[in-house]
């Protein structure tokens, strides 16, 4: 047991509307309690748990008809608003069998965007881990609009093993994983497990989606890869089969997608900026010089008078992107200057960095 907790450590859930609805939105109360039993055995088993957990949408469309004309936005705030009561409560009930506390973390893209309410959200959430105290987070549907919102709980189930440093993600939906072919068709095999660097998959992986949910296995699979490059182990697994998280901790042979985790570490602040491409406010466009400085293996920061033109509007603290002469994006940063400010001071001697190196993440070697 000492040798699984070390190698799976600490653990999040993501459970897909799928799992826990019926096909007319309503909660499936009977699959809710034997995902509860699985967390449990785990929690009791000294394992730290996360559950990052939909299905207040689809749970809310029950109880809301909306009249002729409401707009979609509309609709999914009210269906969230009453859905995520019916969803945390039916958590909190279960969950109370087992003595065990479950809270409710609701949040948005915005909260990963600045670092510092990513910090005050990771700090809850440790917080609540120490005092055993189970985070069940879901996105705030309620506030969030389209370009603010995630693809889908996958996205965000990966946010967070990242931000929490878990070793272990485990996605259900209610397919045993990524098959050669549609699941279901006798020639479709299961893939059982995946490197990370294995650029073939997506051949394979149809863009269709689940009834009540945003992603699809594609977007699944995405997200998966790029956690997994980060040093985490990722399984896609069947949510309708019983003891499945179970199965997998316990290293049971169950059908199941898993993607190997890489060597590759990063520390905090290089972690929050590798999933943070779509909250850049900016663009920087930089010289050959600072380019060759920036890609080199000595420790760089992004000097203004490196910098050759600036484009859109930011704030100080804002993630910009970093572009090479010939517009390619060779990195993220963290700006130290408002886009104000950059502008007059672009390929100025100014002491203070555009860019820190150590709020600074290089993502092309080329």
């Amino acid at each position: 047991m000492k040798s699984s907790k070390i190698k799976f450590g600490r653990i999040a859930v993501k459970v897909g509307s799928n799992v826990i609805t019926t096909c007319d939105g309503s909660l499936n109360t009977g699959r809710m309690l034997r995902l509860v039993e699985q967390v449990a055995v785990l929690i009791k088993q000294g394992y730290e748990v996360i559950l990052i957990s939909s299905g207040a949408v689809a749970a809310g469309r029950t109880d809301f008809i909306p009249p002729k004309g409401t707009n979609l936005i509309s609709c999914r705030q009210i269906w969230s608003a009453l859905g995520q009561v019916k969803l945390m409560s039916n958590y909190q009930f279960l969950f109370g069998k087992y003595g065990i506390g479950a809270g409710q973390v609701l949040t948005t893209k915005e909260s990963f965007r600045d670092r510092l309410h990513y910090l005050n959200m990771k700090n809850c959430i440790t917080s609540m881990i120490e005092n055993s105290v189970l985070p069940v987070i879901n996105e705030n549907d309620t506030i969030s609009v389209n370009e603010l919102m995630f693809t889908d709980n996958d996205e965000l189930s990966g946010l967070i093993a990242s931000m929490m440093d878990c070793r272990t993600l485990i996605l259900l939906s209610n397919v045993d994983g990524i098959f050669t072919g549609p699941p279901g068709e006798s020639d479709s095999q299961l893939i059982t497990e995946i490197d990370p660097g294995f650029q073939e998959i997506d051949k394979y992986i149809t863009s269709s989606k689940s009834q009540f949910g945003r992603g699809g296995m594609l977007t699944k699979y995405s997200i998966a890869r790029e956690i997994a490059r980060e040093g985490i182990n990722v399984y896609i697994a069947n949510g309708m089969r019983d003891s499945i998280i179970t199965d997998i901790i316990s290293e049971k042979n169950v059908p199941c997608t898993h993607i190997l985790a890489s060597d590759e570490k990063k520390n905090g602040v290089k972690k929050w900026l590798s999933h943070s491409q779509t909250f850049a406010r900016g663009m920087v466009y930089i010289n050959r010089g600072a380019r060759e400085a920036l890609i080199s293996d000595r420790a760089s920061s992004l000097l203004m008078v490196g910098v050759s033109k600036i484009e859109g509007f930011f704030k100080k603290g804002d993630i910009i992107r970093i572009l090479d002469e010939k517009g390619r994006q060779i990195g993220l940063g963290k700006s130290q200057y408002d886009s104000e400010k950059a502008v007059t001071c672009t390929g100025s001697r100014q002491k203070k960095p555009l860019v820190h190196y150590d709020h600074l993440l290089i993502n092309s070697k080329n």
